[in-house]
């Protein structure tokens, strides 16, 4: 992966868990962004205070970089409860999972993240225990194995996918409370970076902010990454104002663009329009085009290029819409899809 590619990846990486770890709410009150979902947890966790029990189980889905790692330690903060963290690929065996539930205090709030991902034995523990707070512990093989029961304490269980369709009906049923992340406003974006300059000591004006938050597809992980390597540039080559001309300079250094496309969206529109005439084009042909495996384009870059309007899938292939021949400086011919649109002529 490019280094213009981690700048604007979704994905966490080292040094991205170590500033987080600082920059993250503490409480549902400083959280931004989410309204919806905040507002429904909020009611969630109050009632189970109120009746002093374990709330119900709580699955989170959404991209990556949208909070929901933070908003599971926000449960386990407002409930006053410890809080133990794993994944899915973490759990590939049920012993795995029955080592983890049996040391659970009561009350206590265990984080699974990418859930999707657990293996099936640990998944099917996981009925039971998430049910009836009970686990079977099986002894011996064969013929001769049985099954004993133990008793788990109650406790909440948070879930995380950025693939809810992968999730088994029978786990997804026994999630008491669902939210869905979605991605966020550049206002919202923009009080993120406000709260994490304060944070981190930077001198970050409205308008500066601003041309950040554009740029940053939409996700607070992304936000803070592109402030963190501004500020570099603002220190390095200025006197660490990041004013909205410094901001635009720095991340046209790093390769992206207003729209928050980087080397690898422009590449791929390039390709469609320039070599294809907008499609429409297989995966695997517009892959080879740009040069990189068609996984990487279909899992990297082509979901933020559907989402801005400017790539669509069809039984035919990926075709570009007018929005992307305007984004490139061309001219969309007559016939291009997504052309009756009104705001098309841009």
């Amino acid at each position: 992966m490019s280094f213009d590619r981690d700048l604007i990846s979704a994905q966490a990486d080292d040094n991205d868990l170590q500033i987080e770890a600082a920059l993250r709410p503490k409480s549902l009150g400083e959280f931004i962004g989410q309204s919806r979902v905040r507002e429904q947890l909020s009611l969630v966790l109050q009632g189970a205070l109120k009746r002093g029990k374990a709330p119900d189980h709580v699955l989170m889905s959404g991209s990556p970089g949208l909070g929901k790692t933070t908003l599971a330690m926000i449960i386990a903060y407002e409930l006053g409860a410890p809080l133990r963290i794993t994944s899915g690929p973490a759990l590939e065996r049920a012993g795995d999972l029955a080592a983890i539930l049996s040391t659970l205090a009561e009350g206590e709030v265990l984080f699974i993240d990418e859930i999707h991902r657990m293996a099936r034995p640990a998944e099917e523990m996981l009925y039971l225990a998430m049910e009836d707070f009970r686990v079977d512990i099986v002894v011996g093989k064969g013929p001769g194995a049985t099954a004993i029961p133990l008793e788990i304490a109650p406790f909440t269980l948070v879930g995380a996918t950025t693939r809810a369709g992968l999730l088994p009906a029978p786990l997804r049923d026994r999630f008491g409370f669902t939210a869905h992340m979605d991605f966020y406003e550049v206002d919202e974006l923009e009080r993120v970076l406000a709260r994490s300059s304060r944070l981190l000591g930077v001198d970050l004006p409205a308008d500066g902010a601003h041309e950040i938050a554009r740029r940053s597809r939409g996700t607070p992980r992304i936000a803070n990454r592109l402030l963190r390597r501004v500020r570099d540039f603002a220190e390095v080559r200025a006197d660490g104002l990041i004013t909205r001309d410094l901001a635009a300079a720095a991340l046209n250094l790093y390769e992206v663009d207003a729209e928050g496309l980087d080397r690898l969206d422009r590449a791929v529109l390039g390709a469609l329009l320039r070599k294809f005439g907008g499609g429409p084009v297989g995966l695997s042909t517009l892959a080879v085009a740009v040069g990189e495996e068609p996984e990487t384009v279909e899992v990297v870059a082509e979901p933020f290029l559907v989402r801005q309007g400017l790539v669509a899938r069809t039984p035919r292939g990926r075709v570009a819409t007018a929005g992307a021949w305007l984004h490139l400086g061309m001219t969309p011919p007559p016939d291009v899809f997504g052309a009756a649109h009104p705001d098309s002529d841009g």
